[in-house]
């Protein structure tokens, strides 16, 4: 595999780390959303799907986002009559975000980007060792 090669592959990693972070960092700022009526649906969590995509130019398979889909599980109820979107029994749903997935994905966001780089990183370093052999 050529310098080139690497380089791309780690950079469509961290394109794809970096589009996941943000979609976690919308379902982090949203998890507090609720409907302003009776029945309305709450913030949906959001969740990023990865798939291998050939890019032609360089002739290698790199790690792109296929598609932002929502997490269809149910929503949890809160028991406060006083909300504008209480239902009936005075339950609201709430956003089915929570925090602690989204925390651990963070994490796991941020390695794969820290790993990434540091193959960007090494790859740099070589072709700096290897212009400096050529000089």
């Amino acid at each position: 595999m050529d310098i080139s090669r690497a380089l791309d592959i780690s950079a469509a990693g961290m394109s794809a780390q970096t589009s996941r972070l943000r979609v976690i960092a919308e379902n982090l700022a949203n998890q507090d959303t609720t409907g302003s009526t009776p029945g309305a649906v709450p913030y949906r969590r959001k969740t990023v799907t990865f798939a291998n995509q050939m890019d032609r130019a360089s002739g290698v398979d790199l790690v792109r986002v296929s598609k932002v889909g929502r997490d269809e599980s149910d929503f949890p109820l809160r028991y406060d009559p006083s909300h504008p979107a209480a239902d009936a029994r005075g339950y609201v749903k709430t956003s089915n975000v929570n925090s602690f997935v989204e925390v651990m994905d963070m994490r796991e966001a941020e390695r794969s980007y820290n790993a990434n780089l540091a193959v960007m990183q090494s790859t740099r370093a070589m072709l700096e060792r290897t212009i400096e052999y050529l000089k």
